[in-house]
């Protein structure tokens, strides 16, 4: 970690002052003047955030695919998004989607007599292992996630080698069933096969492992007692360093910081908002979380750009739901819970009603796509630099089965994805395939094998006119 010295800056600089630590952005004055052999440091490595969908997908039941609702109809390039796809509102990055269907999740399926019925207690514990969990509620086991994965290659000179974060309560309160330990419930990121790793629900808290780093926890408490932006406290320096720099990179600062207090300003107004007295829709819920499962997501998601776009870590998992979760999305068209809906008894209009909460879940992501295309790393955008894997290791939810499951990558990872592709996998193909390939793509030239994967599956297609789907 370096802070503030000189004029050439490194890009592990540091503002600092009493109880806040600001990373800074890539700027200009980081090229060195003779940059004829200069690496940007940035450019070696891809960034990586996995994001888990729960309980699958309207698509992936048997008449939801006939109408599209997930895999689109023709493959390839020009590929069509259908007005009523769950993937509709991310149409406007379709450069940069890269979307899979039709591969299984096998891992999460049940082995044995005992683990029927068990599917929803496993699966977010397999998205990101593609291992099958050891059924006891005394130990955990199953395999080492991506991410980790990732983080242990590229990550290991950030701040954060990786960053967990969730919208959900993780405390499960010994509900979870089949004999399955909660962990396999509540936890994407696997630090090994017996270590899972907590994810933060608090945006507040999030953004102090990020930025709230001090000379000690006492001048931290301080700082967060007199409820001042960490910008204040490293006001000086801050001012410093624009006096040094060109106009372009102030500009730049000037966004990243401003960016920052706006992030403050938010996280404080939903603390005030909940302490107010005024009744909340989620009165269990720390004063921290907002009502709103919507606004919820845009914190996050504006958290982790910062933290991306100041390189403070490389590896982020994000769980956003949770199997059995019965919350209701009211901007979604349904006031169905979202468990209720999941199960809709194979009736084409319940299916559709379910389809409505998918598609408004999933648009979300629009939100955070926007942000990365429109914050610059170097020459190019965070979203070209980086992948974003979303989907779900359960397909159709009615029946709780782990096949054709919904899966989009998003972003070019620095070159590693064509994007504006739609790739149907052969039946019987397994997720673990694809994610070889991802790690492939993001850098892990290397790698070879996870969970059941029987190899790898290609994330390219030529350069050719669609194909049309077998049956379309």
């Amino acid at each position: 970690m370096n802070f503030i010295t000189g004029k050439h800056l490194s890009r592990r600089t540091f503002l600092q002052g009493t109880g806040a630590t600001v990373a800074l952005p890539f700027l200009d004055a980081m090229i060195p003047a003779a940059k004829r052999n200069w690496v940007n440091p940035t450019e070696g490595f891809t960034r990586l955030v996995c994001i888990e969908e729960s309980m699958g997908a309207a698509g992936s039941n048997p008449w939801g695919d006939t109408q599209h609702f997930f895999a689109p109809p023709n493959t390839g390039h020009d590929f069509t998004i259908v007005p009523d796809s769950q993937l509709k509102n991310l149409a406007p990055y379709k450069e940069y989607l890269t979307i899979v269907s039709n591969t299984d999740t096998r891992m999460a399926e049940p082995f044995k007599a005992e683990e029927i019925g068990g599917d929803h207690d496993r699966s977010t514990a397999v998205f990101l292992t593609q291992a099958h969990p050891l059924q006891t509620k005394a130990d955990v086991y199953i395999g080492k996630s991506i991410d980790q994965i990732h983080a242990d290659r590229f990550g290991q000179d950030t701040a954060l080698p990786s960053l967990e974060i969730t919208t959900e309560e993780m405390d499960r309160g010994g509900g979870c069933a089949y004999n399955y330990h909660c962990a396999y419930t509540t936890s994407l990121a696997w630090r090994s096969a017996t270590q899972p790793l907590p994810a933060v629900r608090e945006p507040k808290i999030v953004f102090e492992q990020l930025f709230g780093a001090g000379n000690s926890p006492q001048e931290r408490a301080e700082r967060l007692r007199t409820n001042r932006s960490l910008l204040d406290f490293i006001s000086g320096e801050l001012s410093g360093l624009k006096q040094s720099l060109g106009a372009i990179d102030r500009q730049a600062l000037d966004e990243y910081t401003n960016n920052i207090r706006e992030l403050e300003r938010r996280i404080a107004l939903v603390e005030k908002q909940n302490n107010s007295g005024e009744k909340r829709d989620m009165p269990e819920a720390p004063t921290g979380i907002p009502d709103r499962w919507e606004d919820h997501m845009q914190l996050m998601f504006d958290i982790q750009v910062l933290a991306l776009q100041a390189d403070l870590t490389r590896a982020i998992t994000f769980k956003t739901g949770f199997d059995l979760e019965n919350r209701t999305f009211p901007d979604s068209g349904t006031s169905k819970s979202f468990h209720g809906a999941s199960h809709h008894g194979n009736v084409p209009a319940a299916i559709k009603e379910f389809h409505l909460i998918n598609t408004h879940r999933l648009s979300q992501q629009a939100y955070f796509l926007e942000k990365l295309k429109n914050t610059k790393d170097g020459e190019a955008s965070l979203l070209d630099k980086m992948a974003i894997l979303w989907g779900s290791p359960m397909g159709d939810s009615n029946v709780h089965a782990h096949r054709r499951v919904p899966l989009v990558i998003m972003g070019k990872a620095n070159g590693g994805l064509q994007g504006n592709v739609h790739l149907k996998a052969p039946e019987g193909t397994p997720t673990a395939n694809v994610l070889v390939s991802l790690m492939r793509a993001v850098g892990h030239n290397d790698f070879s094998q996870l969970g059941d994967s029987t190899g790898s599956f290609p994330l390219t297609a030529p350069k050719t006119p669609a194909t049309q789907q077998e049956g379309v």
